[in-house]
């Protein structure tokens, strides 16, 4: 078997999790291919690397003297390679990143070099050998990830190398310059690694033991999800669940690859795995609970709209022309609602009901703002009856009044809107129905 395994920022960190990282790679002998992230918080006011060197290279890019600042950045890798007990030095590695920063290389390179870094150190501390993502992962000149392309690179790359260390969140174009994925973007390379070589598990190691059923900020010490499927997180992290970043699902995805979701300080925890499909029942109805607030409704009513051919495109037109995306459109007879992104919409609203008279002529438009949407998520609400009322009447009970609910032909998930106060108390209430109570 092949494991490829990915280490979040607060997993390396420090020389102590370093070892900690270590020992769980050397525990198992199929952990062969290693994705690093760069250094994060070591403790709760601490700053991770990343964003140390993108203050380092503003001010470089301002013209300013950076060099206390590179410094500092440096003194955090040297804390760790003497941590560690290595002889390794990255004099060369800082005196070029200082030459790039003065030639303005952008902050794109600038953010990839404490993945860079890390691998540099990780390679060297387990022995493996380390392989730089700028040269097996591309992008297009359009700046768009190109699947293919790399996926052709790396695994001829990789095919005759037993053990590796390919830092994350980065690649580069075709002529070599450094481009980034956007930020959580390392869990991204570790599914892409664990497609080029074939894996059969591509293990994301992080600080916490897999994904809860919802926010531990809203509900205390809530239950973990042991499986879930690859559309269900789809929907939760779509929602706000951030765990894993959402597009890291795709390269394993089409290969039937799974994920499984591990705890670096808790590594005898079984944490969540993530699937194409499976026949293992959900402990409870549903698998997740995840939402947003700030969103607001745009209500638009028509006599007779559902006989009028291309209504909802015009209306969705008026959205599309001030760049601006929707979310859910529940619709009824006389009535189509478009729910967005209320710090999006704001400056515009006004252009846009203009632009909705303009195109689609309606009876009225009437906004409503300060809404949450919450996503209910679960494979086992398509075979259990009454899902749906049960959530109506926890909401009720809590005194929450819903303002749209919307639910998908798949039966995987049921969106509700309600106001941006009653956000909590929906969650706690759909929680408690499911989970606590299990009615």
């Amino acid at each position: 078997m092949k494991k490829v395994v990915k280490f979040g920022g607060s997993s390396l960190a420090s020389a102590e999790q370093f070892r900690k990282v270590a020992d769980i790679i050397h525990a198992d002998g199929e952990r062969r291919y290693v994705v690093p992230s760069a250094p994060g918080k070591r403790f709760s006011n601490d700053t991770k690397v990343t964003d140390m060197l993108y203050d380092c290279y503003h001010l470089a890019e301002e013209g300013k003297d950076f060099g206390k600042a590179l410094a500092e950045i440096a003194a955090r890798y040297e804390e760790i390679i003497d941590g560690l007990g290595l002889s390794l030095s990255l004099k060369d590695e800082f005196q070029a990143i200082e030459k790039n920063f003065k030639e303005k290389a952008g902050e794109n390179y600038a953010a990839s070099r404490g993945e860079y870094l890390n691998g540099i150190i990780m390679a060297a501390y387990l022995g493996c050998e380390f392989v730089d993502a700028a040269q097996v992962i591309r992008f297009t000149e359009k700046g768009d990830f190109d699947a293919e392309v790399t996926n052709q690179i790396l695994s001829e790359r990789l095919a005759g190398t037993e053990r590796a260390v390919i830092p994350g969140f980065y690649g580069a174009y075709e002529d070599g310059r450094v481009k980034t994925f956007s930020r959580g973007g390392s869990d991204i390379t570790g599914s892409i690694v664990a497609r080029a070589v074939k894996a059969d598990v591509y293990e994301n190691w992080t600080d916490v033991s897999g994904f809860l059923i919802a926010d531990p900020r809203i509900i205390d010490n809530p239950e973990g999800i042991d499986t879930i499927t690859y559309r269900e997180l789809r929907e939760l992290s779509y929602m706000g669940a951030s765990v894993l970043h959402e597009d890291a699902i795709f390269p394993v995805r089409r290969e039937g690859i799974p994920i499984n979701i591990r705890n670096t300080n808790r590594p005898g925890d079984r944490g969540t795995w993530i699937v194409e499909s499976t026949c293992q029942k959900s402990k409870y109805t549903i698998t997740g609970i995840a939402g947003k607030r700030g969103f607001c409704s745009v209500n638009i009513e028509k006599a007779m709209m559902n006989s009028e051919i291309g209504f909802g495109r015009k209306v969705l037109q008026a959205f599309e022309d001030y760049g601006i995306s929707f979310e859910h459109v529940p619709s009824g007879i006389d009535t189509m609602t478009v729910f967005v992104h209320q710090d999006e919409f704001i400056d515009k609203e006004q252009k846009v009901v203009s632009a909705i008279h303009r195109l689609a002529d309606p009876d009225s438009v009437d906004i409503e703002a300060d809404l949450a949407l919450i996503a209910v998520v679960g494979r086992g609400m398509k075979s259990t009856r009454g899902t749906a009322g049960r959530i109506f009447s926890a909401l009720a009970h809590a005194n929450v009044n819903v303002k749209m609910i919307d639910q998908g032909s798949s039966e995987l998930n049921i969106i509700i809107g309600v106001a941006n106060e009653d956000f909590d108390a929906a969650i706690k209430a759909v929680y408690t129905i499911f989970v606590i109570s299990q009615l």
